[in-house]
């Protein structure tokens, strides 16, 4: 009787032995997916501050290029007026700060769309990130 006894009193230590085992690999689970879901999301965080600083960069030349526009639009208007009511000399003066503000605008607008077309709306370390996180996950299942 005393053998048997031990024994189930054995198998019953073994079962909650294994129990707590597995609640515990149940709570380290959802620790380390909690743990990496939140670093994932400091990561997307971080990629699209960056992207959105490449964004804001690229708008802020094409609004100075904007600006130069309008300044083109200005000088030519006052050329044409100048040109109309003054002596050659002034048209020419008008003419030369035209051209070089078509030229500040023509090279503004160029740098801007350059720097716009870089941004990327996805975040492409995330994603990668993500696509080990389940190949990992599917390697500790099997």
């Amino acid at each position: 009787m005393s053998f048997e006894g031990s024994t189930s009193a054995t198998a019953g230590t073994q079962r909650v032995s294994v129990d707590e085992s597995v609640g515990e690999l149940v709570s380290q689970l959802t620790t380390d997916l909690g743990d990496l879901t939140r670093q994932e999301l400091a990561l997307a965080k971080a990629e699209l501050q960056a992207e959105a600083k490449k964004a804001g960069k690229g708008a802020g030349m094409l609004g100075g290029a904007a600006l130069a526009g309008w300044m083109v639009a200005l000088f030519l208007s006052l050329t044409i007026m100048w040109a109309l009511g003054e002596a050659m000399d002034l048209v020419w003066a008008a003419l030369i700060v035209t051209v070089l503000w078509a030229i500040a605008a023509a090279v503004l607008a160029t740098r801007g769309r350059k720097e716009l077309r870089e941004v990327s709306p996805k975040p492409d370390q995330t994603v990668e990130s993500l696509k080990e996180d389940a190949k990992w996950l599917k390697t500790r299942k099997s």
